[in-house]
């Protein structure tokens, strides 16, 4: 097992911190980096030390790859661990790391590439034995049509190189066909420089249910159970759970193998996530996710385990732990900045008040801190609410009072919405499907009480701001406790 002496943390917000804590308890330095929009951030200041990378624009920072190989040659360290996100699942990252002597914690890049072509991982699957939605691998439009006819209307079209549903098209009939292919492909070049695209039988109503996997340099790969992500928002997962509901001891057994089958037939090392539907007791390949998932906390709260320490392990060439036996029930919480009541405009502004629930159980992901300033340069992700219990009711109950005591002033976020889908009886009763939104809560809005509640609360601390302002500023008078709030509105600024 090699040694490793100073992790160089590729990425930003909650998880480069998470990573940093990970690595502190692993014995190792770290090295944060940031862009001119992140000199204050959180992160920065827990390393051991930051190197600025560059201005706001993620393309001429956090996406630049020499740049942040300059820093871990600059720092001396001798990993990177890329986070998720910006440069986690590119191949040439990876491979500029292994070119300077860096240990990549991640998978290979030749692994990375085949994976993050989902035409090339459909052939791996394909070829071990694991099902896959009926499709074809080509936009031509005969053929298009001719698949069409076979398996009736709607079908769907996907891009190669794609992900979080850019280059995605459900197309109900004929007629839309030739457009919907065009368009596709036009957005999949768009987003990824890649315009390939193709295309699959449409699932009505299916569950999105994934398996967390990891592998060493030494021919070992464990699964760590089943993660149910089926709550999405426009394909943006915004609730996760561990154990999936209702998934029987025999189906989770089939996809646990797939899984694993897939793993081996793509040589694959580290962690990630193989992804599946599930419809009709019936289930098929999605794709694999060649890194660290946003709602590995849910994995971790149920096998005990820290899944970024497991990383940096088998990046040193070690080798895997035993898993433990899952207890209990993990269910995680997205909380973006974005305006539930006005289609989920992104939100940016000032943290003036931030309140974390606390308890047994409860986890708080995230690298909020008042006075941080939430701009319009990156995700909209401001932190993970994951509660752990020793059944899925009791992790419900706790995620309900958790999201009832969190309080954010100053950005406009969608906890309370998250809230009212985790008290439905809907979400209860785990009627889950990838359109369970639409089903569900397609026109939500903010209850009043709750709005009379944040006007108090917004009262006291605007006042709060007043009392610390430290000096009037100049040439101003007595100040109002309003000023300098971006003319407040409720919910924070919506600029």
């Amino acid at each position: 097992m090699a040694r490793l002496t100073k992790l160089l943390v590729a990425n930003r917000g909650e998880i480069a911190l998470r990573i940093i804590r990970s690595a502190r308890l692993f014995g190792l330095k770290t090295v944060a980096v940031y862009s001119a929009a992140d000199a204050e951030s959180v992160h920065v200041g827990a390393a051991d030390e930051a190197i600025a990378i560059g201005p706001a624009e993620a393309a001429k920072s956090y996406l630049d790859i020499a740049a942040i190989i300059a820093a871990a040659k600059q720092s001396g360290a001798d990993a990177i661990h890329p986070g998720y996100g910006f440069l986690s699942e590119r191949p040439e990252f990876a491979r500029a790391a292994a070119d300077a002597q860096i240990v990549f914690v991640g998978p290979r890049p030749d692994v990375m590439a085949a994976l993050g072509d989902k035409v090339a991982a459909r052939r791996i699957a394909v070829a071990a034995g694991v099902p896959v939605v009926p499709g074809i691998e080509t936009a031509e439009i005969s053929a298009a049509r001719e698949f069409a006819a076979q398996v009736n209307y709607p079908i769907l079209i996907k891009a190669a190189a794609g992900g979080g549903g850019r280059g995605m098209r459900v197309v109900s009939n004929a007629a839309q066909l030739e457009g919907a292919l065009q368009a596709a492909a036009r957005e999949a070049t768009a987003a990824f420089g890649d315009g390939r695209i193709f295309i699959e039988q449409y699932l009505a109503h299916p569950r999105h249910v994934e398996i967390q996997i990891l592998g060493d340099e030494h021919g070992n790969v464990v699964s760590l159970g089943e993660r149910d992500c089926s709550i999405q928002r426009r394909h943006q997962k915004i609730i996760e759970e561990s154990p999936a509901p209702g998934l029987s001891t025999a189906m989770r057994a089939k996809m646990i193998d797939a899984a694993l089958k897939l793993a081996r037939a793509a040589h694959y090392t580290n962690a990630g996530t193989a992804e599946f539907l599930l419809e009709d007791d019936n289930f098929y390949f999605l794709e694999v996710n060649a890194r660290l998932q946003v709602e590995h906390p849910v994995t971790e709260m149920r096998f005990g385990c820290d899944l970024v320490c497991e990383q940096l392990r088998i990046a040193a060439g070690g080798k895997l732990s035993e898993p433990a036996a899952p207890r209990g029930a993990a269910i995680e919480c997205r909380i973006n900045a974005e305006d539930p009541e006005h289609d989920f405009r992104p939100a940016t502004g000032t943290v003036l008040h931030l309140s974390v629930p606390g308890g047994p159980g409860v986890r708080f992901d995230s690298h909020l801190a008042r006075g941080i300033e939430v701009t319009p340069w990156y995700d909209g992700l401001l932190g993970k609410l994951i509660c752990y219990g020793a059944n899925r009711e009791e992790a419900r109950g706790r995620l309900v009072n958790a999201l009832g005591e969190f309080a954010l002033l100053g950005v406009t976020n969608n906890a309370t919405y998250l809230r009212d889908i985790v008290a439905s009886e809907q979400f209860r009763d785990a009627k889950l499907s990838t359109h369970f939104i639409e089903q569900f809560f397609p026109d939500w809005k903010i209850d009043s009480r709750e709005i009379d509640a944040a006007l108090v609360v917004a009262v006291i601390v605007a006042a709060d701001s007043h009392a610390d302002a430290a000096t009037p500023r100049s040439g101003a008078g007595h100040r109002s406790p309003w000023e300098g709030l971006n003319n407040f509105e409720l919910w924070g600024s919506r600029r």
